[in-house]
This record gives C-alpha cells, sequence and structure tokens, in this order.
C-alpha cells in the first residue's frame, strides 16, 4: 500500500523543520506522486466542485466574444495566442472558439495555448480540443513571444499563498507543524518577525489587532507580472476570473474541499482541494507596477449581463423543451445571482496602455 502524502509531508517535517502553508500548499496540490493536481480529474459532479464553464455553455461564449473584441481593440494582430491557464477538461476553450468562430476563421488567427500540467486532464483536454490542435506548456514562460488573450478561470486561487499572524508585536509566519502526539500535522508559527511582512498593504500592516491574519500570494504575483510585462511589449489582453475581493491582504481564507464539502484544510493532504480567495488589491498593483492597465474587478453577474448573457439565454431558450428552459435558467441563476456566483466571483482585465473601455468594466 502507497505511502499517504501526509505521512510524506510528516516524516519531511520532522527531518527538516516546519513547512510554510505556501510551501504545504504547494506540496498537496502538485506533489508528483499524492498532490490533488498530479493526475486525476477534480471537475464536475463527481468530482470535488463544479466551474462556470461546466454550469454553461453561455459563460464561455461571451468570454469568447470578450477576447475577439479585445483582439480588435489591438489592432486584430495576427498571428496570436489564445492562451488558458488551468483549462480543466477543455469545456471553456471550446465555448470560446465556437463564439469567436462565428465571426472569424479562428485557425487562420489564433494558436491554442493551454497552461496545464495534470496528465489526465492533458488527455481531456485534447479529446475535447483534438481539431483546434492546441499546445501545452507547463508554465507561462514557454509560451511563444506573440500577443496573448489569454483567459484564467479559477487559476489564481489555488496557487499557493503565504500566511502571517500578527502576534506578540511582530506579524510572523503561519507554519505547519508535527501535533502534539507527533502523528499528525498542525497550526504553529514563526519565532522571529516574517521578512514578508515589508510587502503586505500598509493599510494592513498598520494598527493590527492581536490574532489577525494576512495572506500574500508571490506565486499569484508572480505570474500576473509576468503576463502584465507580456500585454505590454507584445499587446495583447488578460481576463482573470476567481472568488475573492479587494482585500488588502487582510483575512484567512484558505479552506479545502471535497466532494463538495469543506474538510479540515491539514486532514489527508492531497485528497481536497486547497484553495484562497484572491486579493485583487496585490493582482492590481502587480500589473500596474509591470506598466499595464488594469480594468476592474467588477462581479461576475455584472460582468456577464453586460456581455448580453440574459439575452443569450433567451435565445437558447426559444424552441427548447420545458425542462431544457428550466436547465438554463437554473444555470443563468448559478453564473449571476447575488446569492450564488454572480456576487462572490470577480473579474479583472489586463490590458495594453491605452486600451479603450471594453465591455463588461465600463
Amino acid at each position: 500500500m502507497a505511502e499517504s502524502l501526509g505521512s510524506v509531508l510528516l516524516r519531511r517535517i520532522k527531518r527538516t523543520g516546519p513547512m510554510a502553508v505556501a510551501e504545504y500548499m504547494a506540496e498537496a496540490l502538485h506533489h508528483q506522486s499524492g498532490g490533488y493536481y498530479a493526475d486525476g480529474d477534480p471537475f464536475g459532479a463527481a468530482g470535488d466542485f463544479i466551474t462556470a464553464p461546466e454550469i454553461s455553455q453561455m459563460f464561455g461564449e461571451l468570454l469568447g466574444l470578450w477576447t475577439l473584441s479585445a483582439w480588435i481593440a489591438n489592432g486584430a494582430p495576427e498571428p496570436a495566442c489564445l492562451v488558458e491557464l488551468g483549462p480543466g477538461r477543455g469545456t471553456l476553450m471550446a465555448d470560446m472558439v465556437r463564439s469567436i468562430g462565428g465571426v472569424v476563421d479562428v485557425s487562420e488567427v489564433f494558436q491554442i495555448h493551454l497552461v496545464e500540467t495534470n496528465p489526465s486532464l492533458r488527455r481531456i483536454q485534447a479529446d475535447t480540443l483534438a481539431p483546434l490542435k492546441p499546445v501545452w506548456h507547463n508554465d507561462v514562460s514557454s509560451l511563444p513571444e506573440q500577443p496573448w488573450f489569454l483567459v484564467a478561470n479559477e487559476f489564481l486561487d489555488a496557487l499557493p499563498m503565504h500566511q502571517l499572524r500578527w502576534t506578540e508585536g511582530a506579524w510572523r509566519e503561519c507554519l505547519v507543524v508535527p501535533d502534539a502526539a507527533g502523528t499528525g500535522l498542525a497550526w504553529g508559527v514563526e519565532r522571529s518577525e516574517s521578512p514578508l511582512a515589508a510587502l503586505l498593504p500598509a493599510q494592513t500592516r498598520q494598527s493590527p489587532i492581536d490574532g489577525a491574519m494576512a495572506e500574500l500570494s508571490l506565486a499569484a504575483n508572480a505570474i500576473v507580472t509576468g503576463i502584465a510585462h507580456h500585454v505590454v511589449r507584445h499587446g495583447g489582453a488578460a481576463l482573470i476570473i476567481d472568488y475573492g475581493s479587494e482585500r488588502f491582504g487582510a483575512g484567512d481564507s484558505l479552506q479545502a474541499v471535497r466532494h463538495h464539502q469543506p474538510v479540515e484544510v491539514l486532514r489527508d493532504p492531497g485528497l481536497a482541494d486547497l484553495s484562497s480567495h484572491v486579493d485583487f488589491s496585490q493582482i492590481r498593483e502587480a500589473c500596474r507596477a509591470a506598466g499595464a492597465d488594469f480594468a476592474g474587478p467588477v462581479e461576475q453577474g455584472r460582468f456577464l449581463i453586460d456581455l448580453g448573457i440574459e439575452e443569450r439565454a433567451g435565445a437558447l431558450s426559444r424552441g427548447a423543451t420545458l425542462g431544457q428552459r428550466r436547465d438554463i435558467e437554473s444555470a443563468l441563476r448559478r453564473l449571476i445571482g447575488s446569492a450564488e456566483m454572480g456576487t462572490l466571483f470577480k473579474v479583472a482585465g489586463l490590458l495594453p496602455p491605452g486600451t479603450p473601455d471594453l465591455a463588461g468594466f465600463g
């Protein structure tokens, strides 16, 4: 019987010392032999979560039309790259390409590039997108030096992030340590002040109360910085859709989900999805520091309504059966409803300097 990832991590911690939350997230999600995203398909009703593209084709179709408008605003460059980070089953890209293909010949204009490390998902994506001949990448560093029209839906939330706690008059890094019995994992805190505190926004650093928490995703900031630099140099645009807000680093948002239910973060690493709320204030600062324009964030519901999702739902309902109309209405509510994804999820755009206002961000 294979050793559990929890046992592997516990043994490492005992040997080399406590593990930062960012390192724990990276191992729990991407460890080569036991990480959550190392293999398998976590999406859909049979998995651990359902993303917007799996709820309705309308989501991807409208993102495709937004991407087409961004391509036109860039002067319609050819060739260009249509890029997705963390493309799941390929559903979103397939829906985007279908709507873009109603206006231009996708094969003549865009090369399809997918940033994906999971071999099982790569096989599913290959089947879904076979006619498009996508190219896969392990990270953004190998993407071509061409304009990128990039979408990242529920991608940044799963990137490793550091947690800091204000205790004994200083910001100290939160750690994963052995529990009192030495048989499991528990939470701890670094004895010395963390140098990462200098990277927190000023409003978070100033006058915290004892026990206050702050989060900082160096990985997310680095990826956004790289995308923004590329957009400035080569043109293009990027859409980031994720759950979160402008939190200025404050709070504790780390969570674990298994079979659509919340579970303990330190329980059975590798068997549950770990994520945190995206801090769009940090994303905005990273984008602007690289010289790109930043649009948003706006609520997903408002963004999709501005793009015409209600009209698209009406068009799909015409000629549909009663059951199909109910499914369309249910999907619409899930995507734009204030009690569901419409408010919790936010949308932001990364654009070349001086890009005219685009739909959804007016």
